[in-house]
Parts: structure tokens; C-alpha cells; sequence
């Protein structure tokens, strides 16, 4: 391997492992209606560090997005399609994420919401 290519295998290698690392962390939101609420306070913190890495990733792609045209002269009609789709995916994954929050929270409450 020349070292560009290894270089790239690195990047791609650690870009897979901060998203196994998110998914880790976001794990007790896709699964919660399972989640003992005895150690909820665990799950919290251990979610809303999930959500903060996606909010930076988040930043990184729309950052990516706006500025690439800076980097070189004109960025590829495909690399911005697909920049823009993973942007709205990330940005749908946050919201999705904050109101399963919402939602257990609202669930929870000694008042009784009916949901």
C-alpha cells in the first residue's frame, strides 16, 4: 500500500469507529421501551453524550457542505448530493433522538401524562 492509500484507510477507520462509538452510546434511546428505570440516570448522560457527538458531526458535515468550495475549485455534483442527504440524515437522527428523550421524560412524570 502506498502511504496516500494507507492514509485513507486510516481516516475511513476511525470514521467507522466514532459512529460504532455513537451508536453505543445512542443504543439505550433506539431500545427504549426495554431500558429498566433504575438506572436511568446512566442512560441520560450516556445519551446525551451520544447526541452531543452527533450535533458535532452534524457540524463538521454542514461545515463540509457550505466551505468545500473553498478547499478546491468546484466540489463534484454527487459528493454534495450525498454530503447534503448524510446532513439531513444526522440532523433527522438528532431530533428523532432528543424527543424519544422528551418522550420518556413526559412518561415518567409523577403528574400522570396520558401517553
Amino acid at each position: 500500500m502506498s502511504p496516500p492509500s494507507r492514509n485513507k484507510d486510516i481516516k475511513i477507520g476511525l470514521w467507522i469507529i466514532v459512529w460504532l462509538v455513537t451508536a453505543w452510546l445512542l443504543y439505550p434511546l433506539v431500545v427504549l421501551d426495554t431500558v429498566d428505570m433504575t438506572n436511568a440516570k446512566a442512560f441520560l448522560f450516556r445519551s446525551a453524550a451520544g447526541i452531543t457527538v452527533m450535533i458535532i458531526l452534524f457540524g463538521k458535515a454542514i461545515f463540509d457542505l457550505l466551505f468545500s468550495g473553498f478547499i478546491s475549485r468546484k466540489p463534484p455534483v454527487l459528493t454534495t448530493i450525498l454530503l447534503t442527504l448524510y446532513t439531513l440524515a444526522i440532523g433527522s437522527g438528532i431530533i428523532l433522538m432528543i424527543v424519544r428523550i422528551i418522550i420518556v421524560f413526559l412518561k415518567n412524570r409523577k403528574t400522570g401524562v396520558p401517553f
